[in-house]
């Protein structure tokens, strides 16, 4: 990997020796001097082996769902994709949306326009586009209309021909809103969908789309679904660890705690109540 122009860090040293313990048969290699895109100085490459699996997946099918903890890499190496795509000719434009879950009452009180308001639901989009594409040259891409960065709700009705589009934070779309976007796909295009079921915002009762779309479309052909884990993790070793906890807390007690419970089971039924029981405000049903 040294002689191949590879930087071995620590953290690169022990994502090697994890990848031989499991024994996966594919050698580290392989994984670790995949090169995904180089921009201003630095080479994106898949750092475990599941990433490079959903890196291979996106190239192979038109669909993909990338579901798994925070710090996995899931939107930036999707964003990485989009950009060689664009640079390669192979797609015309990237489209790049998520749901602005707070689009109610909250948002309402922020000062200033619309667009002012929905900022901060999709800057962490605008901040991959910086880390991939020369600054000065994404307010020309986007003013022409080659890189589009909306919310969700700007997708209906639309068909999205030639395009390379990323649905982040998938776990906050409803059913609907799911069905909605993925039936926006027109000739030429590809699909990915990233999410965290774990860190779920929509309000009490409603299913998340990201959970329900498992089983409508598992096995569908040309659809691939990619599950990372907290082994995928490439932030701090911390992160990993505390993912690793909560899940063991919640399997412990039996009880989410990176949210409230808002769906009956991973088919999408609406959590069942019953009269007289406490709301989430404290308050007992009427």
């Amino acid at each position: 990997m040294l002689s191949g122009g590879a930087e071995l860090s620590p953290s690169v040293v022990e994502r090697i020796i994890t990848m031989l313990h499991r024994k996966s048969g594919v050698r580290p290699a392989e994984v670790l001097s995949l090169d995904i895109l180089s921009s201003r100085g630095r080479t994106i490459r898949p750092k475990t082996l599941n990433q490079k699996r959903y890196v291979d997946a996106i190239d192979e099918h038109t669909i993909v769902f990338c579901i798994g903890p925070a710090g996995t890499g899931k939107t930036y190496l999707a964003m990485a994709k989009a950009v060689k795509a664009l640079q390669a000719k192979e797609v015309n434009r990237i489209i790049l949306t998520r749901p602005a879950v707070e689009a109610g009452e909250r948002l309402g009180f922020l000062p200033g326009t619309l667009y002012e308001k929905i900022d901060p639901y999709l800057r962490p989009l605008y901040d991959a586009l910086h880390d991939m594409l020369d600054p000065d040259s994404i307010p020309r891409l986007m003013s022409a209309g080659t890189i589009e960065v909306a919310p969700l709700a700007y997708m209906r009705g639309r068909t999205l021909n030639d395009s390379f589009i990323i649905l982040d934070e998938a776990q906050n779309t409803s059913a609907e809103q799911m069905k909605m976007f993925l039936t926006r796909l027109g000739f030429g295009s590809r699909m990915v969908v990233t999410g965290d079921i774990t860190q779920v915002d929509l309000p009490v009762g409603q299913a998340s789309g990201l959970r329900l779309v498992q089983e409508i479309l598992e096995g569908v052909e040309d659809i691939q679904f990619i599950r990372l884990t907290s082994h995928d993790v490439v932030r701090h070793r911390l992160v990993g660890d505390i993912v690793n906890a909560y899940a063991a807390y919640e399997a412990r007690t039996a009880s989410p705690v990176t949210g409230p419970v808002r769906d009956g089971d991973i088919r999408g039924r609406q959590v069942d109540r019953g009269p007289g029981r406490a709301n989430s405000r404290g308050k007992r049903a009427q």
